[in-house]
Protein backbone atom coordinates (compact mmCIF):
# COMPACT_ATOMS: atom_id res chain seq x y z
CA UNK A 1 0.00 0.00 0.00
CA UNK A 2 1.26 3.52 -0.75
CA UNK A 3 2.10 5.79 2.15
CA UNK A 4 -0.03 8.86 2.95
CA UNK A 5 2.78 11.04 1.58
CA UNK A 6 2.36 9.39 -1.83
CA UNK A 7 -1.40 10.03 -1.96
CA UNK A 8 -1.72 13.18 0.12
CA UNK A 9 -4.89 14.44 -1.55
CA UNK A 10 -6.67 11.14 -0.83
CA UNK A 11 -5.33 10.70 2.70
CA UNK A 12 -6.57 9.01 4.96
CA UNK A 13 -7.65 6.44 2.38
CA UNK A 14 -5.38 3.74 1.07
CA UNK A 15 -7.77 1.99 -1.37
CA UNK A 16 -10.98 2.47 -3.34
CA UNK A 17 -13.81 -0.07 -3.61
CA UNK A 18 -16.22 0.19 -6.52
CA UNK A 19 -19.31 -1.52 -5.09
CA UNK A 20 -21.80 -2.75 -7.68
CA UNK A 21 -24.87 -4.90 -8.11
CA UNK A 22 -23.14 -7.62 -10.13
CA UNK A 23 -24.42 -9.84 -12.89
CA UNK A 24 -24.03 -13.31 -14.43
CA UNK A 25 -21.22 -13.95 -16.89
CA UNK A 26 -22.53 -17.20 -18.32
CA UNK A 27 -25.77 -19.21 -18.63
CA UNK A 28 -24.96 -21.38 -15.58
CA UNK A 29 -24.65 -18.28 -13.40
CA UNK A 30 -28.05 -16.77 -14.22
CA UNK A 31 -30.29 -18.66 -11.78
CA UNK A 32 -27.83 -18.58 -8.84
CA UNK A 33 -27.41 -14.85 -9.43
CA UNK A 34 -31.16 -14.23 -9.41
CA UNK A 35 -31.54 -16.34 -6.26
CA UNK A 36 -29.02 -14.12 -4.48
CA UNK A 37 -30.76 -10.98 -5.72
CA UNK A 38 -34.14 -12.12 -4.38
CA UNK A 39 -32.93 -13.95 -1.24
CA UNK A 40 -35.45 -13.77 1.60
CA UNK A 41 -38.34 -12.59 -0.58
CA UNK A 42 -39.91 -15.96 -1.32
CA UNK A 43 -39.68 -15.60 -5.10
CA UNK A 44 -40.19 -19.07 -6.67
CA UNK A 45 -37.67 -20.44 -9.14
CA UNK A 46 -40.40 -20.48 -11.81
CA UNK A 47 -40.50 -16.69 -11.71
CA UNK A 48 -36.71 -16.43 -11.62
CA UNK A 49 -36.43 -18.67 -14.69
CA UNK A 50 -38.85 -16.36 -16.48
CA UNK A 51 -36.78 -13.30 -15.58
CA UNK A 52 -33.63 -15.19 -16.50
CA UNK A 53 -34.77 -15.33 -20.11
CA UNK A 54 -33.76 -11.67 -20.40
CA UNK A 55 -30.18 -12.77 -19.75
CA UNK A 56 -30.34 -15.92 -21.85
CA UNK A 57 -31.38 -13.84 -24.87
CA UNK A 58 -27.93 -12.25 -24.69
CA UNK A 59 -26.04 -15.48 -24.01
CA UNK A 60 -26.53 -15.48 -20.23
CA UNK A 61 -24.06 -12.64 -19.85
CA UNK A 62 -24.93 -9.38 -18.16
CA UNK A 63 -23.13 -6.38 -19.67
CA UNK A 64 -22.54 -4.92 -16.20
CA UNK A 65 -19.43 -6.85 -15.05
CA UNK A 66 -17.44 -5.91 -18.14
CA UNK A 67 -18.59 -2.31 -17.88
CA UNK A 68 -17.47 -2.18 -14.24
CA UNK A 69 -14.07 -3.71 -15.00
CA UNK A 70 -13.57 -0.97 -17.57
CA UNK A 71 -14.68 1.64 -15.04
CA UNK A 72 -12.16 0.30 -12.50
CA UNK A 73 -9.40 0.54 -15.11
CA UNK A 74 -10.44 4.02 -16.20
CA UNK A 75 -10.72 5.32 -12.63
CA UNK A 76 -7.33 3.82 -11.76
CA UNK A 77 -5.81 5.58 -14.76
CA UNK A 78 -7.53 8.88 -13.86
CA UNK A 79 -6.20 8.77 -10.30
CA UNK A 80 -2.70 7.89 -11.49
CA UNK A 81 -2.77 10.75 -13.99
CA UNK A 82 -3.55 13.07 -11.08
CA UNK A 83 -0.70 11.58 -9.08
CA UNK A 84 -2.76 9.40 -6.75
CA UNK A 85 -1.68 5.76 -7.06
CA UNK A 86 -4.42 4.14 -5.03
CA UNK A 87 -5.60 0.60 -5.78
CA UNK A 88 -9.17 0.46 -7.12
CA UNK A 89 -11.02 -2.86 -6.88
CA UNK A 90 -14.48 -4.09 -7.81
CA UNK A 91 -16.76 -5.78 -5.29
CA UNK A 92 -20.28 -6.99 -6.17
CA UNK A 93 -23.34 -7.64 -4.04
CA UNK A 94 -24.64 -10.58 -6.08
CA UNK A 95 -21.82 -12.08 -8.15
CA UNK A 96 -18.07 -12.60 -8.06
CA UNK A 97 -15.95 -10.79 -7.12
CA UNK A 98 -18.04 -10.39 -3.97
CA UNK A 99 -17.50 -7.40 -1.70
CA UNK A 100 -16.23 -9.56 1.18
CA UNK A 101 -13.57 -11.17 -1.03
CA UNK A 102 -12.46 -7.83 -2.44
CA UNK A 103 -12.14 -6.32 1.02
CA UNK A 104 -10.16 -9.35 2.14
CA UNK A 105 -7.80 -8.83 -0.78
CA UNK A 106 -7.27 -5.20 0.21
CA UNK A 107 -6.74 -6.01 3.90
CA UNK A 108 -4.19 -8.67 2.96
CA UNK A 109 -2.26 -5.95 1.12
CA UNK A 110 -2.33 -3.64 4.13
CA UNK A 111 -5.44 -1.51 3.65
CA UNK A 112 -6.94 -0.07 6.82
CA UNK A 113 -9.32 2.62 5.50
CA UNK A 114 -11.21 2.21 2.24
CA UNK A 115 -13.45 4.69 0.46
CA UNK A 116 -16.43 3.21 -1.39
CA UNK A 117 -18.22 4.29 -4.55
CA UNK A 118 -21.54 2.54 -5.05
CA UNK A 119 -22.54 2.41 -8.72
CA UNK A 120 -25.92 3.91 -7.89
CA UNK A 121 -26.56 7.64 -7.98
CA UNK A 122 -29.82 8.06 -6.06
CA UNK A 123 -31.28 7.79 -2.54
CA UNK A 124 -33.56 4.90 -1.59
CA UNK A 125 -33.29 1.62 0.27
CA UNK A 126 -32.40 -0.41 -2.83
CA UNK A 127 -30.08 2.21 -4.31
CA UNK A 128 -28.23 3.25 -1.15
CA UNK A 129 -28.95 1.64 2.23
CA UNK A 130 -28.93 -1.91 0.82
CA UNK A 131 -25.39 -1.24 -0.40
CA UNK A 132 -24.52 0.02 3.10
CA UNK A 133 -25.98 -3.16 4.60
CA UNK A 134 -23.86 -5.16 2.20
CA UNK A 135 -20.78 -3.34 3.42
CA UNK A 136 -21.66 -4.11 7.05
CA UNK A 137 -22.08 -7.79 6.25
CA UNK A 138 -18.91 -7.98 4.16
CA UNK A 139 -16.76 -6.14 6.72
CA UNK A 140 -17.40 -8.74 9.44
CA UNK A 141 -14.13 -10.48 10.15
CA UNK A 142 -12.05 -7.39 9.34
CA UNK A 143 -12.14 -5.55 12.71
CA UNK A 144 -9.32 -3.17 11.84
CA UNK A 145 -10.91 -2.00 8.61
CA UNK A 146 -12.76 1.33 8.34
CA UNK A 147 -15.10 2.07 5.42
CA UNK A 148 -16.50 5.38 4.20
CA UNK A 149 -18.49 6.15 1.06
CA UNK A 150 -18.85 9.08 -1.30
CA UNK A 151 -22.16 10.97 -1.31
CA UNK A 152 -25.03 10.14 -3.66
CA UNK A 153 -23.97 11.76 -6.93
CA UNK A 154 -27.08 12.18 -9.06
CA UNK A 155 -26.73 15.98 -8.95
CA UNK A 156 -22.96 16.02 -9.56
CA UNK A 157 -21.69 17.75 -12.74
CA UNK A 158 -19.94 14.51 -13.70
CA UNK A 159 -23.31 12.76 -13.83
CA UNK A 160 -26.18 15.20 -14.37
CA UNK A 161 -24.03 17.39 -16.60
CA UNK A 162 -23.28 14.50 -18.93
CA UNK A 163 -26.96 13.63 -19.23
CA UNK A 164 -27.74 17.29 -19.93
CA UNK A 165 -25.12 17.50 -22.68
CA UNK A 166 -26.22 14.32 -24.42
CA UNK A 167 -29.94 15.03 -23.98
CA UNK A 168 -29.46 18.45 -25.59
CA UNK A 169 -27.77 16.85 -28.62
CA UNK A 170 -30.53 14.25 -29.00
CA UNK A 171 -33.30 16.82 -28.53
CA UNK A 172 -31.77 19.19 -31.07
CA UNK A 173 -31.68 16.41 -33.66
CA UNK A 174 -35.29 15.38 -32.92
CA UNK A 175 -36.56 18.97 -33.12
CA UNK A 176 -34.84 19.45 -36.47
CA UNK A 177 -36.56 16.32 -37.76
CA UNK A 178 -40.16 16.69 -36.58
CA UNK A 179 -40.50 20.11 -34.95
CA UNK A 180 -40.47 21.06 -31.27
CA UNK A 181 -44.22 20.62 -30.80
CA UNK A 182 -43.87 16.93 -31.66
CA UNK A 183 -40.90 16.10 -29.37
CA UNK A 184 -40.96 14.91 -25.76
CA UNK A 185 -38.17 14.10 -23.31
CA UNK A 186 -38.87 11.00 -21.24
CA UNK A 187 -36.55 10.59 -18.24
CA UNK A 188 -36.56 6.95 -17.13
CA UNK A 189 -35.50 5.35 -13.88
CA UNK A 190 -35.94 2.01 -12.15
CA UNK A 191 -39.35 1.68 -10.51
CA UNK A 192 -39.42 0.82 -6.81
CA UNK A 193 -42.31 0.02 -4.45
CA UNK A 194 -44.26 3.11 -3.53
CA UNK A 195 -43.64 2.45 0.18
CA UNK A 196 -39.88 2.44 -0.45
CA UNK A 197 -40.11 5.77 -2.21
CA UNK A 198 -42.24 7.21 0.61
CA UNK A 199 -39.50 6.42 3.13
CA UNK A 200 -36.51 7.36 0.98
CA UNK A 201 -34.36 10.12 2.42
CA UNK A 202 -33.67 11.07 6.05
CA UNK A 203 -36.08 9.88 8.72
CA UNK A 204 -37.10 13.42 9.67
CA UNK A 205 -37.92 14.41 6.09
CA UNK A 206 -41.10 14.11 4.04
CA UNK A 207 -39.65 11.15 2.14
CA UNK A 208 -39.92 10.62 -1.61
CA UNK A 209 -36.24 11.50 -2.00
CA UNK A 210 -35.81 8.87 -4.73
CA UNK A 211 -38.49 10.17 -7.07
CA UNK A 212 -38.19 13.83 -6.04
CA UNK A 213 -34.42 14.02 -6.60
CA UNK A 214 -34.76 12.54 -10.07
CA UNK A 215 -37.78 14.64 -10.96
CA UNK A 216 -35.85 17.76 -9.92
CA UNK A 217 -32.83 16.78 -12.01
CA UNK A 218 -35.03 15.91 -14.98
CA UNK A 219 -36.75 19.31 -14.72
CA UNK A 220 -33.37 21.08 -14.61
CA UNK A 221 -32.16 19.23 -17.71
CA UNK A 222 -35.41 19.96 -19.53
CA UNK A 223 -35.09 23.65 -18.64
CA UNK A 224 -31.51 23.67 -19.92
CA UNK A 225 -32.57 22.12 -23.22
CA UNK A 226 -35.44 24.57 -23.64
CA UNK A 227 -33.18 27.53 -22.88
CA UNK A 228 -30.55 26.52 -25.42
CA UNK A 229 -32.98 25.49 -28.15
CA UNK A 230 -35.60 28.15 -27.49
CA UNK A 231 -38.28 25.48 -27.15
CA UNK A 232 -40.97 24.44 -24.67
CA UNK A 233 -40.71 20.67 -24.91
CA UNK A 234 -42.91 18.16 -23.15
CA UNK A 235 -41.06 16.14 -20.56
CA UNK A 236 -41.33 14.12 -17.38
CA UNK A 237 -40.28 11.11 -15.34
CA UNK A 238 -41.29 7.52 -16.16
CA UNK A 239 -40.29 4.14 -14.75
CA UNK A 240 -39.15 0.73 -15.93
CA UNK A 241 -38.26 -2.70 -14.52
CA UNK A 242 -41.27 -3.11 -12.25
CA UNK A 243 -41.26 -6.48 -10.48
CA UNK A 244 -42.82 -8.12 -7.44
CA UNK A 245 -46.41 -8.77 -6.53
CA UNK A 246 -48.99 -7.08 -8.77
CA UNK A 247 -50.87 -6.18 -5.58
CA UNK A 248 -48.01 -4.00 -4.33
CA UNK A 249 -48.07 -0.40 -5.65
CA UNK A 250 -44.90 0.59 -7.53
CA UNK A 251 -43.92 3.94 -8.97
CA UNK A 252 -45.68 4.82 -12.22
CA UNK A 253 -46.13 5.61 -15.10
CA UNK A 254 -44.43 2.74 -16.85
CA UNK A 255 -42.32 3.96 -19.75
CA UNK A 256 -44.30 1.91 -22.26
CA UNK A 257 -47.64 3.22 -21.01
CA UNK A 258 -46.36 6.78 -21.11
CA UNK A 259 -45.16 6.33 -24.69
CA UNK A 260 -48.66 5.32 -25.76
CA UNK A 261 -50.07 8.40 -24.04
CA UNK A 262 -47.55 10.67 -25.76
CA UNK A 263 -48.73 9.51 -29.18
CA UNK A 264 -52.28 10.49 -28.22
CA UNK A 265 -50.88 13.90 -27.23
CA UNK A 266 -49.46 14.47 -30.71
CA UNK A 267 -45.85 13.53 -29.98
CA UNK A 268 -43.98 12.00 -32.92
CA UNK A 269 -40.50 11.52 -31.41
CA UNK A 270 -39.43 10.72 -27.86
CA UNK A 271 -35.95 11.19 -26.43
CA UNK A 272 -35.50 8.52 -23.74
CA UNK A 273 -33.06 9.57 -21.03
CA UNK A 274 -32.06 6.71 -18.66
CA UNK A 275 -31.50 9.10 -15.76
CA UNK A 276 -31.70 6.40 -13.11
CA UNK A 277 -28.79 4.37 -14.48
CA UNK A 278 -25.02 4.72 -14.38
CA UNK A 279 -24.28 2.32 -17.24
CA UNK A 280 -25.93 0.23 -19.94
CA UNK A 281 -26.82 -2.82 -17.86
CA UNK A 282 -29.80 -5.14 -18.31
CA UNK A 283 -32.52 -2.69 -17.31
CA UNK A 284 -31.29 -0.38 -20.07
CA UNK A 285 -30.44 -2.83 -22.84
CA UNK A 286 -33.57 -4.94 -22.31
CA UNK A 287 -36.25 -2.68 -20.82
CA UNK A 288 -35.38 0.32 -22.98
CA UNK A 289 -33.45 -0.87 -26.03
CA UNK A 290 -35.72 -3.88 -26.55
CA UNK A 291 -39.12 -3.43 -24.86
CA UNK A 292 -39.48 0.35 -25.07
CA UNK A 293 -38.12 0.36 -28.62
CA UNK A 294 -40.70 -2.28 -29.57
CA UNK A 295 -43.46 -0.16 -28.04
CA UNK A 296 -42.27 2.90 -29.95
CA UNK A 297 -42.30 0.97 -33.22
CA UNK A 298 -45.73 -0.47 -32.44
CA UNK A 299 -47.31 2.97 -31.92
CA UNK A 300 -45.38 4.74 -34.68
CA UNK A 301 -43.23 6.82 -32.35
CA UNK A 302 -39.68 7.78 -33.24
CA UNK A 303 -37.26 7.09 -30.39
CA UNK A 304 -33.75 8.17 -29.49
CA UNK A 305 -32.13 6.63 -26.43
CA UNK A 306 -29.52 8.81 -24.73
CA UNK A 307 -26.47 6.90 -23.57
CA UNK A 308 -25.60 6.41 -19.90
CA UNK A 309 -22.51 8.18 -18.47
CA UNK A 310 -20.57 5.11 -17.30
CA UNK A 311 -17.93 5.03 -20.04
CA UNK A 312 -17.62 8.80 -20.42
CA UNK A 313 -14.26 10.33 -19.37
CA UNK A 314 -16.15 13.19 -17.70
CA UNK A 315 -17.96 10.68 -15.49
CA UNK A 316 -14.69 9.04 -14.48
CA UNK A 317 -13.22 12.46 -13.72
CA UNK A 318 -16.31 13.25 -11.64
CA UNK A 319 -15.83 10.11 -9.57
CA UNK A 320 -12.23 11.12 -8.92
CA UNK A 321 -13.46 14.54 -7.79
CA UNK A 322 -15.93 12.86 -5.43
CA UNK A 323 -13.12 10.77 -3.94
CA UNK A 324 -11.04 13.88 -3.33
CA UNK A 325 -14.04 15.62 -1.77
CA UNK A 326 -14.69 12.66 0.55
CA UNK A 327 -11.04 12.48 1.58
CA UNK A 328 -11.07 16.18 2.46
CA UNK A 329 -14.20 15.61 4.58
CA UNK A 330 -12.50 12.70 6.35
CA UNK A 331 -9.60 15.02 7.21
CA UNK A 332 -12.04 17.45 8.82
CA UNK A 333 -12.00 19.98 5.98
CA UNK A 334 -15.04 21.60 4.34
CA UNK A 335 -14.62 21.08 0.59
CA UNK A 336 -16.83 22.70 -2.02
CA UNK A 337 -19.59 20.20 -2.87
CA UNK A 338 -19.94 20.60 -6.62
CA UNK A 339 -23.44 20.26 -8.07
CA UNK A 340 -24.87 20.82 -11.53
CA UNK A 341 -27.07 23.92 -11.92
CA UNK A 342 -27.30 24.46 -8.14
CA UNK A 343 -29.14 21.20 -7.50
CA UNK A 344 -29.12 20.15 -3.84
CA UNK A 345 -26.29 17.91 -2.68
CA UNK A 346 -26.70 15.20 -0.03
CA UNK A 347 -24.45 14.08 2.84
CA UNK A 348 -21.75 11.45 2.58
CA UNK A 349 -22.72 10.05 5.98
CA UNK A 350 -26.37 9.02 5.82
CA UNK A 351 -28.52 10.55 8.59
CA UNK A 352 -30.47 8.58 11.18
CA UNK A 353 -33.43 6.73 9.69
CA UNK A 354 -32.36 7.35 6.12
CA UNK A 355 -33.98 5.00 3.57
CA UNK A 356 -34.95 2.30 6.10
CA UNK A 357 -35.18 -1.41 5.47
CA UNK A 358 -38.94 -2.03 5.60
CA UNK A 359 -38.63 -5.82 5.87
CA UNK A 360 -36.18 -6.30 8.71
CA UNK A 361 -33.66 -4.44 10.87
CA UNK A 362 -30.13 -4.89 9.54
CA UNK A 363 -26.85 -3.17 10.40
CA UNK A 364 -25.45 -0.72 7.86
CA UNK A 365 -22.13 1.12 7.62
CA UNK A 366 -21.38 4.67 6.45
CA UNK A 367 -24.33 6.21 8.26
CA UNK A 368 -25.37 7.61 11.63
CA UNK A 369 -27.42 4.48 12.38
Amino acid sequence: MPSPDDVHALHPYDAVLLQSFGGPEGPDEVLPFLRRVTAGRGVPDERLIEVGEHYHRVGGVSPLPALNRRLVADLTAELEERGHSLPVVLGNRNSAPFVRDSLGELVAKGASRVVVIATSAWRSYSSCRQYREGLADAAEGFPGLALDKVRPFGEHPGFAGIFARDTLAAARDAVERVGAEHVALLFVTHSIPDAMDETSGPGDSDGRAYSADQAETAAAILAEVDTVLGTDLSGGLAFCSRSGSPHTPWLEPDVNDRMRELVDEGIQHVVVVPLGFVSDHMEVVHDLDVEAAETAAEVGLGMTRVTTPGADPAFVAGLADLLLERAAEARGEEPVRATWRDLDSHPSVCPVGCCPNLRTAAPALCGMD
